[in-house]
């Protein structure tokens, strides 16, 4: 079920427009996305590298860098541990390269998700010793490794930790929260209470960005070198799904102005395996494309694969690699089409039972996968979901979440029932013995406070705009607002009442539908719409008109330009 807004902000749009040189409908848009202040437009719109803030803002980053100066210019031995998605990865990647360039003595660990787990434990720090490691950075985790940092300090080990993850805690009898940090030598995380860095929301990989930046200026090296890291900070942003925002929007519009001409014979290989050397890259194709083939390294290989792609200098080798994780991630691909058809099953039988917050239990199910899983059926059901499969000595999983319930708060009211957790508020990830199942699906949902109406899908519609108005120069134009992602969402068009002339069908799986489309005021237009004909058909029926809302686009065939709208969300009528 789906419920349809239509925004109806207030501003002077003719105004807007005509100082920024923009249409009034961009302008509508840009106040749609609570961008109200004269220079916060500017910023938007036109926002570069010099508007990111000082590094030495960020809590803790002064005493890192300290710490990290000096134990480069010691020689000392210093390991990065991180985390196994995309963001772990180009963390590390990001800090490996900054500090080797400055002559660091440098290596890198990503845990094996199957036989280490999340983020760093003991057995990678007893291997760190081992090994003759004087210092262990950790990137995009470590924050909720209390006991894990506690060992490594009783060890002798220097350890600094970095992220970007919500800061456990404990509620108080009064009500209030007391943070839970490490015991490291220095914890940099901007969303902990004692920091005051101006913008709180970098992914993993931004942080240790910033942390390279501040140590760069320290050590009089040329800040300018780590501009080369702008495409990997871009593809880590996108692919953690957090608000594309502030430094978050500069970082991956640098990042994807550089995407085509980077010199990193790894990240080359990716895109011409995609066939994409030459395209415009935007967004989507970080987040659909490129990310998901470094994950499927992290979910049935090891991460560090990909890192060492990066570190490729020969161009057939680094071709191979990337040839490999595209296929990965086909293989990953159709183990989640088999586990979303398995998840959904069971998910509505819950829901039929009464159950606000999905806890599936797939013991099937590859636990790397289990997070794609778990957003699909979110996305699908419209509430919060966790898919818990067999792991070593007990149940992993992970959480995905909608905006009204924020995950990670809602484990920490019974953060007993879990070995092992951690997250934020639109995912986590946990581990817990197989017979707690059970008592994990009843309390989490006893502690659920959500209402019905929550579950129902809210539709966000920028403006009510007939296709009348669209033409190829606004459309181009709607790229001033790029890049899409969380926090700034792609533009949502609605118009009320198009006359379906024609129904194609193509694709191999006839799941793409092409409509010949007409307005009242005689406009032509094709739409498109991204289902399997059957249900499509199914809803239609003999009816002829359709209400829409939409994102237009220009269609190139032949070097012939048309408009195009590709539609979201739909309804028939009669007449």
């Amino acid at each position: 079920m789906e419920q349809w807004f239509v925004y109806k902000k207030k501003a002077d749009f003719q105004k807007i427009a005509n100082q920024f040189q923009i249409d009034p409908v961009i302008a509508r848009l840009i106040r749609n996305r609570e961008i109200l202040q004269e220079d916060e437009i500017r910023k938007y719109l036109y926002g570069d590298l010099s508007e990111i803030a000082d590094p030495f803002l960020m809590d803790g980053v002064r005493s890192a860098v300290k710490i990290l100066k000096d134990k480069i210019r010691q020689k000392k031995k210093i390991r990065i541990i991180s985390d196994y998605d995309v963001d772990g990865i180009v963390s590390n990647y990001i800090l490996w390269k900054a500090i080797s360039d400055l002559d660091g003595n440098i290596d890198f660990r990503i845990p094996n998700r199957m036989t280490d787990g999340y983020g760093l434990n003991k057995h990678l720090i007893e291997e760190a010793l081992e090994e003759q490691t004087d210092t262990i950075l950790t990137c995009d985790n470590g924050i909720a490794a209390t006991q894990e940092v506690q060992f490594g300090r009783e060890q002798g080990l220097t350890i600094i930790v970095t992220d970007h993850h919500e800061v456990p805690f404990e509620t108080m009898e009064d009500g209030t929260k007391r943070e839970l940090l490490p015991n490291a030598h220095v914890v940099i995380d901007p969303k902990q209470k004692s920091c005051h860095y101006p913008y709180p929301l970098l992914c993993g990989a931004g942080v240790a960005f910033q942390l390279m930046r501040a140590l760069y200026q320290q050590m009089n090296a040329d800040e300018t070198k780590l501009e080369y890291l702008l495409p990997f900070l871009a593809i880590a942003t996108v692919c953690d799904v957090v608000d594309l925002t502030g430094e978050n929007r500069i970082f991956v519009k640098e990042g994807l102005s550089r995407m085509n001409k980077t010199e990193n014979v790894g990240l080359r290989a990716l895109l011409q395996v995609h066939e994409m050397e030459h395209k415009q890259i935007k967004a989507y194709d970080l987040g659909f494309i490129i990310g998901p083939c470094m994950n499927a390294s992290g979910r049935l290989d090891t991460a560090e694969k990909v890192v060492y792609l990066f570190l490729e200098n020969r161009m057939e080798c680094a071709v191979g690699t990337a040839q490999r994780l595209k296929e990965l991630n086909e293989q990953r691909k159709r183990m989640t089409e088999e586990g979303v058809l398995a998840a959904m099953e069971q998910a509505q039988k819950y829901i039929q039972n009464g159950d606000k917050v999905i806890v599936l239990y797939l013991p099937e199910c590859h636990e790397s996968i289990a997070g794609i899983i778990a957003g699909r059926v979110k996305d699908r059901l419209h509430h919060p979901v966790f898919v818990l499969t067999n792991g070593k000595g007990g149940l992993k999983g992970s959480g995905r979440s909608i905006e009204q319930y924020s995950m990670f708060e809602e484990m920490m009211k019974i953060g007993d029932v879990f070995t092992k957790f951690g997250g934020h508020s639109m995912a986590a990830g946990c581990s817990l013995e197989m017979e707690r199942l059970d008592e994990f699906r009843k309390r989490i949902n006893e502690e659920c406070k959500l209402k019905e109406d929550a579950f129902i899908q809210k539709v966000h519609i920028d403006i009510d705009m007939p296709i009348d108005y669209l033409n190829l120069e606004f459309i181009a134009q709607l790229s001033v607002l790029e890049p899409f992602g969380k926090g700034n969402k792609k533009p949502l068009f609605a118009h009320r009442k198009l006359k379906i002339e024609q129904v194609r069908v193509f694709g191999k799986g006839k799941n793409v539908i092409k409509l010949a489309l007409k307005s009242s005021q005689g406009t032509r237009i094709d739409g498109m719409i991204f289902e399997e004909e059957d249900s499509f058909r199914g809803k239609m029926g003999d009816m002829k008109y359709i209400t829409c809302t939409y994102y237009p686009v220009i269609n190139e065939y032949q070097g012939y330009k048309s408009l195009q709208i590709n539609i979201q969300n739909y309804f028939f009528t009669e007449e």
